[in-house]
């Protein structure tokens, strides 16, 4: 009796294993439309691989398919055109310079802050505005959003700043939004779609960011000028000493490469 007992408990153990299975399978083939490449529904970071100068990198997911959730890494485009962007976590000194480069070129920029920037800095980003540039939603606090499941604490971080934004300037943020560190989820995509939001993340980058351990000239020119490519969205700190230093020749440099600047609001149009 026992034995039998035993051999059920089996039975009904393997059959468990065997449904799990094949649950985890449907899941793992959802039909996506065709020519895409999707998106892990777990948190990912972002990421490029180059693969031929002058060309745009692969994403590890496809233009196309985040088009989907108004999502953004490049524009597909021949026209040499460039979308520049900043992150800012905090102010160091180096801002004032780059927006003086921006001006001299007339080189719209747009500028992904967060609730520290916007709290300690306010006239600099009234002075990014009042030069005809973007500032755009990096979260009040920078947390790793792909961790955020629920959609109420998801929209805690973006409407925060968006009112932190108005009652600062006195004008409504606009709906562009980049994860902070480029970490997300497609579910994340999907909150910022429902909040009317873009999401942008790039297509051309450097390592900036290290306060204390700032690339040379020499290094940032390497890379932002032999991995420059047409529809490029380009990600620069603003915290960056080297992009302070170098950004009026750095754009004085795509220019004679036959490149110019554009917003973008620009791409969303022409998407």
């Amino acid at each position: 009796m026992n034995h039998l007992l035993l051999r059920k408990k089996y039975v009904f153990r393997v059959l468990l294993l065997v449904l799990a299975y094949l649950a985890g399978y449907s899941l793992a083939h959802v039909t996506r439309p065709a020519g895409t490449k999707p998106i892990l529904a777990e948190a990912s970071d972002w990421g490029l691989s180059f693969q031929e100068k002058g060309k745009a990198p692969i994403g590890n997911a496809d233009a196309d398919y985040l088009k989907n959730y108004n999502a953004y890494y490049v524009q597909k485009t021949d026209d040499n055109v460039i979308y520049l962007t900043f992150d800012a976590g905090y102010e160091n000194g180096n801002t004032a310079a780059i927006l003086d480069a921006l001006k001299k070129h007339q080189a719209p920029a747009t500028f992904f802050l967060v609730g520290n920037y916007i709290e300690t800095s306010p006239d600099l980003v009234k002075r990014m505005i009042a030069e005809g540039h973007t500032v755009g939603n990096h979260t009040f606090h920078h947390p790793n959003m792909s961790e955020i499941s629920t959609k109420e604490a998801f929209e805690k971080e973006l409407a925060d700043l968006e009112a932190l934004f108005e009652q600062t300037t006195g004008q409504t943020m606009t709906k562009f939004y980049r994860p902070p560190q480029g970490k997300y989820s497609e579910s994340n995509l999907q909150m910022a779609k429902d909040m009317g939001y873009a999401t942008f993340f790039w297509s051309l980058a450097y390592v900036d960011w290290y306060e204390n351990d700032q690339p040379t000239k020499e290094e940032a020119f390497e890379k932002l000028l032999g991995r420059i490519h047409p529809g490029a969205i380009v990600l620069l700190h603003s915290t960056s000493k080297t992009n302070g230093e170098i950004l009026d020749e750095l754009l004085t440099k795509w220019e004679e490469m036959g490149y110019r600047f554009d917003s973008l609001d620009h791409l969303l149009s022409a998407s």
